[in-house]
């Protein structure tokens, strides 16, 4: 035990070898929260005698829940034992596929992606004759996704007014799809896993008892069934460990609820409660930084974060001129970083609240010769040319499976038109048969609706598909695959559908790369093989990478990172905070989090930075700085902005019309100069009266936020964001809005 121990703080030790029953773990950033989760496993096994088979452990990335098993092999001397360890949904597959006899589905289900979701969507509104301009598919998915969050079924949908009825209406038929093709998505994997437990008692207390150590990671980004799951499989030993903190929970938009952590206090009121308050990644300056920012938030748990690495240097602010001069200073001060300070590319990152920031630091980046990875671009996956690939895959997998097939039937083009593939739906749905028992009846000759030409057509795809099928059975996954490409004449149609011989070649190379992907697991059975794809994150790409590049992605995708130096760009009013966050309950609290998550990933040097004017719906307007700036104590900071942060929030906006030329810290490049030199004083010109963030009324478009508003010769140009218009470009002399007092 001794040995297992070595190196762990007090707090941290405390938290290994609590006993049993549940407990609460508040970790602060940076605070070793993964170290006491892999030590609390072994402790568990080595220690308390626990069987490993009876330990379940949940992260919320496949990459998290990989270092973790390596972590726990090596402190076992490789011995797990039974033990599980993996995400939410992963797990929840593997219990659905296992006890499929009890659900609706085989468990030989596919996982669809959300490209499929909203295939399937957009085909259920369809079959409903709704309009799908006014009611597109992808805003009914998030409401779907919502309810599914909320462990709210089809039957159970409730929503006033008649969008609602729709939402309901295509929930119903979705999920009819969904089963029709044996086939669940990714919330419904917590979804289904949640309701069998709950309904059925048999099996709820076989879990129950099965699994004596519960013990899960990030504990405030788990919603509602999530949360549900963790209650049901936690009751019967109430041996509940949870680690979170809800100064970290950023993920709202996606049904995470940070106030799980309030409502285990309330489920577990015997739950022991442990802070981790010691960092071992950033300097006391930052943290000192960071927490004067989240200490403006309620409803949390106080945390006095602290380091043994010493104060460093303070927290540099920079306001630039426009988005152009502050990506062009943020690039100088990392080729300056990686000049004088021998860091690496690799060891800067650049973070934006969202992703349309990325262009001018691109741009800043290409035009200095910088080199740099973007976090969040177009993933592998999500490439024309791989899901092409892999919907042949899942439907040699599973015939059945209706989104591959609409996908794939005429790509390349046999001569299977729309019409022809309505005619194909239509009569084997007259006929109630599957699209295998479809496709099988054709090829026996059974009499169809459909033209003799069409009818061949579909014959010669189901004889390949047969084919395939019988391929997939030997078990070998290349040879598979190699023989859709060659039997479909695909590379011959990458080079039809490609703009340029260049697209061409670089869709080629893809294609080889999902080959060299197959090729390493050759031997795996296919289900395996989709599954493991399907459940793959974009976040989890990021850590394998050798490329000596700058990082640039957004707040929501740093979550778990670090670097030696950060730089949090457009720290404005109504970028962050985001100007949606202005009219939501608790967004502004959220808005928060994120920014002190973007500072806590910096190890040595932070530095925040906002323009003074920036291009935002093809005008370049004055911007008021971040409210985050206010609270950062001075002594903290450096640069002639920290001064103006706060002199901009407690005077009427006069810097509207001024443009601060103050000397340089740092020495300009061409461009910088070219800026500046553009410059030129307003003049006395009169304040503006609606101020980005003021909520107003209009007699015709209702209330509303300020986006942003600019002098019009002697008018005001303001645009706003209304609830039911949308966004309004408006003249203040003619739309007559109304101040609202919140």
């Amino acid at each position: 035990m001794t040995s297992l121990l070595d190196g762990l703080n007090p707090q941290q030790r405390e938290a290994v070898t609590a006993g049993t029953g549940p407990v609460l773990v508040l970790a602060g950033p940076g605070s070793g929260k993964t170290r006491v989760l892999t030590h609390r496993i072994a402790y568990l096994v080595g220690e308390m005698g626990a069987y490993p088979g009876g330990i379940l452990a949940v992260t919320f990335t496949n990459k998290a829940a990989g270092e973790m098993r390596e972590r726990i092999e090596s402190l076992l001397g490789g011995r797990l034992g039974g033990l599980q360890i993996g995400t939410f949904h992963a797990i929840c597959a593997r219990l659905l596929r296992k006890e499929a006899p009890f659900t609706r589905l085989r468990a030989d289900y596919l996982i669809y992606d959300t490209d499929d979701q909203l295939a399937a969507v957009t085909q259920a509104i369809t079959e409903l004759n709704v309009d799908v301009k006014k009611y597109r598919p992808r805003q009914l998915l998030n409401a779907i996704s919502a309810a599914k969050n909320e462990l709210i079924t089809p039957a159970e949908y409730q929503a006033p007014g008649y969008v609602g009825e729709i939402t309901r209406r295509v929930y119903e038929r979705y999920q009819e799809l969904l089963v029709n093709s044996n086939a669940r998505d990714f919330d419904d994997l917590l979804l289904d896993a949640v309701l069998l437990l709950q309904t059925n008692d048999e099996l709820r207390q076989k879990y129950q008892r099965h699994f004596e150590h519960l013990l899960v990671d990030e504990f405030q980004d788990t919603n509602t069934a999530q949360y549900r799951l963790v209650q049901i499989l936690g009751n019967y030993h109430r041996n509940v460990f949870v680690v979170g903190d809800e100064d970290q929970a950023i993920y709202g938009f996606r049904g995470a609820d940070y106030r799980n952590v309030l409502q285990f206090r309330h489920d577990f009121p015997d739950a022991r409660v442990i802070l981790l308050e010691q960092n071992y990644r950033s300097t006391q300056i930052v943290l000192d930084a960071a927490r004067a920012v989240i200490d403006q938030n309620p409803n949390r748990t106080p945390k006095a974060l602290f380091t043994e690495r010493g104060g460093g240097p303070r927290v540099t602010i920079y306001e630039a001129y426009s988005e152009v001069d502050e990506a062009e200073y943020v690039i100088e001060r990392i080729v300056e970083l990686r000049r004088q300070d021998g860091l690496s590319w690799g060891d800067m990152a650049i973070m934006y609240r969202t992703n349309a920031q990325s262009r001018a630091l691109e741009e800043a980046c290409i035009r200095r010769k910088v080199p740099y990875r973007l976090v969040g671009g177009v993933g592998f996956y999500t490439r024309r040319e791989i899901r092409d690939l892999l919907a042949y895959l899942r439907l040699v997998h599973n015939p059945d499976d209706a989104v591959s097939f609409s996908r794939i039937i005429n790509v390349p083009k046999r001569g299977i038109g729309k019409k022809s593939l309505e005619d194909f739906r239509r009569w084997a749905a007259a006929n109630r048969l599957t699209i295998s028992q479809a496709l099988a009846a054709l090829a026996d000759g059974v009499a169809s609706s459909l033209a003799g030409a069409a009818a061949r057509k579909f014959v010669e795809f189901w004889q390949m598909l047969t084919n395939w099928r019988a391929l997939a059975a030997q078990g070998d996954l290349i040879a598979l695959l190699e023989d859709i490409l060659t039997q479909t004449g695909y590379s011959l149609h990458l080079h039809e559908t490609s703009d340029t011989e260049q697209e061409a070649l670089e869709r080629q190379e893809n294609v080889k790369e999902l080959l060299a992907l197959v090729e390493n697991d050759r031997q795996r059975p296919l289900a395996d093989f989709l599954e493991s794809v399907a459940l793959v994150a974009d976040v989890d790409s990021l850590a394998g990478s050798a490329e000596d590049a700058v990082t640039l992605l957004t707040l929501h995708s740093a979550k778990g990172l670090e670097f030696p130096v950060v730089f949090i760009t457009g720290l404005e009013e109504g970028l962050l905070p985001h100007f949606r966050a202005f009219d939501e309950q608790d967004g502004m609290a959220e808005e928060c989090r994120l920014l002190y998550v973007g500072m806590t990933r910096a190890m040595q040097r932070l530095y925040l930075t906002y323009a003074f004017r920036r291009m935002t719906y093809g005008d370049s307007s004055p911007g008021m700085p971040s409210r985050f700036l206010r609270p950062i104590p001075a002594q903290l900071l450096e640069g002639a902005s920290a001064l103006l942060a706060n002199q901009r929030a407690a005077h009427r906006y006069q810097q509207d019309t001024t443009w601060d030329d103050a000397p340089l810290t740092q020495p300009e490049s061409p461009v910088r100069r070219a800026i500046r030199s553009q410059i030129a004083p307003f003049g006395g010109a009169p304040a503006l009266r609606y101020k980005a963030g003021v909520r107003v009324f209009h007699g015709k478009f209702g209330e509303g936020i300020v986006l942003e508003s600019r002098r019009s010769g002697e008018d005001e140009e303001v645009t706003v964001s209304f609830r039911e218009g949308g966004i309004k470009r408006l003249t203040a002399s003619f739309a007559n809005l109304v101040i609202l007092e919140d």
